[in-house]
């Protein structure tokens, strides 16, 4: 040094290098631990002792090919990125310096990417970073960016549900809780399109009118009510029965086209359709008559054809003296 220039040297104690960078890792000028920073102390637990080799500590990522201090210092000046060989294995980024004195190699740690999850897993405080460090203000940051993402994905969840919940409902008659004419025209349309085997079964209530002309409307709504649960103990949960309007319901029997099946599904609906209901102290008594058509019949089968010749059936049902079903053959395709 020039007589007439102060002396810059600072000697490096290990306590205030160690308040001022808790990360810190001194080595000598052959790479050997001299101290470490009592945070860096904690990712590397049992390997922080003093004399252990930087490259027994450390795996270097960058720069490349560097495996000692000296290979990162003359390869990458004084910027490089590390994992822990043992210990916690988080991704460190790091400054570093010789020092022009003695050789000496003080390092100067940081995480990278791997912070929140180093914070959790070694149970950090802001007392465990320089105050310098900003560490602590970008986990409150992630703390508040994930917050926001948890109630946004909230928030979508609840607009998905109130969108399905609005689906379902403009998909369900509200009386009987059975699907819709919509719904129905939907799955027909489905059905045909992929040349699916399936039966359809038109149903109309017999002396329906009488139930609503003798015991009022709220008596009526019973029945109908009454039909819809009917229907659907009677049913498998890939069948679909809507009420299409009235006292007209219309059954989809999936995968189902033998006519003694379709003939014994739509006997059993009628027998306990037949049974009296009980409406308070009075006595609602109803019959259905069912028309029956199979998918089968048509070569290309188209939804409308289907129901207009499953009301065919209906009506020859009726007129048969009705309480009962009639399937019939279409005349498409």
């Amino acid at each position: 040094m020039h007589a007439d220039r102060p002396d810059h040297r600072i000697a490096l104690d290990s306590a205030v290098l160690s308040h001022f960078m808790p990360m810190h890792l001194l080595l000598d000028a052959e790479g050997r631990a001299l101290s470490f920073g009592p945070t860096l102390a904690r990712v590397l637990r049992g390997d922080a002792v003093p004399g252990a080799r930087f490259e027994d500590l450390f795996e270097v990522r960058a720069p490349g090919g560097a495996v000692t201090v000296g290979d990162v210092l003359a390869r990458a000046g004084n910027r490089f990125r590390l994992v822990p060989r043992k210990g916690v294995r988080a991704g460190l980024r790091g400054l570093g310096l010789r020092l022009p004195e003695d050789g000496r190699v003080l390092l100067n740690l940081s995480f990278g990417i791997d912070l929140i999850s180093a914070v959790r897993d070694l149970a950090l405080t802001d007392a465990d970073f320089a105050a310098t460090d900003l560490a602590m203000e970008l986990l409150y940051l992630a703390e508040a960016n994930a917050a926001v993402t948890r109630e946004l994905r909230g928030l979508n969840l609840r607009l998905e549900g109130a969108r399905v919940a609005a689906e379902e409902e403009a998909m369900t008659d509200p009386l009987t809780g059975l699907r819709n004419r919509r719904a129905a025209d939907l799955v027909l349309e489905r059905l045909c399109a992929a040349r699916a085997g399936f039966g359809l079964l038109h149903m109309d209530l017999d002396y329906f009118k009488a139930v609503n002309d003798t015991l009022g409307h709220a008596a009526g709504d019973f029945v109908l009510e009454t039909v819809g649960r009917i229907l659907r103990e009677q049913l498998r949960a890939e069948d679909c029965a809507a009420r299409i309007g009235g006292d007209e319901f219309v059954v989809i029997v999936v995968g189902r086209s033998d006519p003694k099946t379709l003939q014994a599904i739509a006997e059993r609906i009628i027998a306990r359709i037949s049974l009296p209901m009980a409406f308070g102290d009075q006595t609602a008594r109803v019959s259905a008559s069912i028309g029956i058509v199979r998918s089968l019949d048509m070569a290309a089968p188209e939804a409308a054809q289907l129901l207009a010749t499953a009301d065919r059936a209906l009506y020859a049902a009726k007129r048969a003296g009705r309480g009962r079903a009639v399937l019939l053959a279409s005349r498409g395709g």
